[in-house]
């Protein structure tokens, strides 16, 4: 089994190769949870996120027999590139197995690192099939992305840095997928600050450890923003050392990383992947168990696509009435929508987009069907224009 002298020599293994990155104090999440939160920003590694720690070090506890014939992964996001490039750095051929379904740019970003990337299977489990078949065939070293203990341990290093950082913390959370960053973190942690509480954290679409952990069979399944932790099969050896520690996973809906995905670009200035704001979720989606606490949680990960990004903030922005859709049966007469206009302006509403739709859609041939996307400044000033339409004798309804 891993512990903190494992952790720790991961440690000086990977000193130079990855980035050690810092952990700051994000008082927007704090102010939202009412808790003392602390983020390490992983998401400033050269592949933006976490995995080049574990990759780093599997990598460099290679014989020399093995690094002259060259190593072999399965992934379809960051576990890839962060093998592909500590391979490229330590001159050690790598060939990566994508899904075929993997989108362009990651496949790019792959093959920049200098890696051979090969595209087979339509499942991420049909991949990694292929990719243990390309091992034997060709002898290359097999490495799993969450289920060794090398690439365990170097993912453990993250939770050594947190603590030099931020002194007598109460409670870390990290995100799970396979389960390799929670478990090297928790078995530091036991050694290393015994009192501090550690939590795993899933979204609920994906809570495979968590059900794992309660001895339940493990179902799955659906669209997440938090790809990069939707995992069916979780490690075999994270899962053993999670037990024995008895860590709690908690799981989180979609919308509650979403927020974090939100708030920590518009609150922290931090751009975060799905995966990679599951952390600050859970923080938001549980605050009973860390207010008034030291807390601190990683942005593993900002491999977000931007125009999920973008989607993301504006969908957020809808939930907390700062967007409006606000729907108009007009008078098909001059000057109306000019009026209308005047007086949202008048409220300090800005309209940002307008749709005027007179020939589908108006319940007669002298009205208009109108609807106007503004944006206001909370919830607060958006009930005030539409209390100010209705004083005009407007017939308004919210979208």
């Amino acid at each position: 089994m891993i512990g903190l002298a494992e952790v720790r020599a991961a440690a000086a293994r990977i000193q130079g190769a990855v980035l050690r990155t810092p952990t700051i104090p994000c008082h927007a999440v704090g102010r939202a949870v009412g808790a003392e939160v602390w983020l390490k920003l992983d998401n400033l590694q050269a592949t933006g996120a976490f995995k080049e720690r574990g990759a780093a070090n599997r990598l460099a506890l290679l014989s020399a027999r093995e690094k002259a014939a060259g190593v072999v992964a399965m992934s379809a996001g960051n576990h890839a590139q962060a093998v592909a490039r500590h391979a490229s750095l330590l001159g050690i051929l790598a060939t990566i197995v994508m899904p075929r379904f993997t989108p362009s740019t990651k496949v790019v970003r792959t093959e920049s690192w200098g890696a051979r990337v090969v595209l087979h299977g339509e499942t991420l489990a049909e991949a990694a099939a292929h990719a243990h078949e390309l091992a034997l065939r060709e002898g290359l070293t097999f490495i799993h992305p969450y289920d060794d203990p090398g690439v365990i341990a170097g993912q453990g290093t993250m939770a050594l840095e947190m603590v030099e950082d931020v002194p007598e913390l109460q409670a870390l959370v990290f995100p799970v997928g396979g389960g390799g960053l929670l478990a090297g973190c928790a078995v530091a942690l036991a050694e290393l600050s015994p009192a501090t509480k550690v939590y795993g954290v899933e979204v609920e679409g994906y809570p495979a450890m968590a059900q794992r952990l309660a001895g339940q069979p493990v179902s799955v399944g659906g669209p997440t923003i938090a790809e990069g932790i939707a995992v069916r099969d979780v490690g075999e050896t994270p899962h053993a050392l999670l037990k024995r520690l008895g860590i709690e996973v908690l799981v989180v809906p979609e919308r509650a990383v979403e927020q974090g995905i939100a708030l920590l670009a518009e609150g922290a200035k931090v751009v975060a992947e799905g995966a990679g704001a599951a952390g600050v979720a859970a923080l938001l989606a549980h605050p009973q168990r860390f207010a008034g606490r030291r807390v601190a949680t990683p942005v593993c990960g900002g491999n977000i696509d931007a125009r999920a990004l973008s989607n993301v903030l504006l969908r957020q922005l809808l939930r907390d009435g700062r967007i409006m859709r606000l729907h108009f049966d007009i008078p098909d007469r001059p000057g109306v929508l000019s009026d209308i206009s005047r007086r949202i302006a008048d409220a300090g509403g800005n309209v940002i987009e307008v749709k005027h739709q007179q020939l589908f859609g108006a319940p007669t041939v002298q009205s208009t069907e109108l609807e106007l996307m503004v944006e206001v400044r909370d919830a607060a000033q958006g009930n005030a224009i539409i209390a100010a339409m209705e004083a005009a004798q407007y017939r308004v309804r919210r979208g």
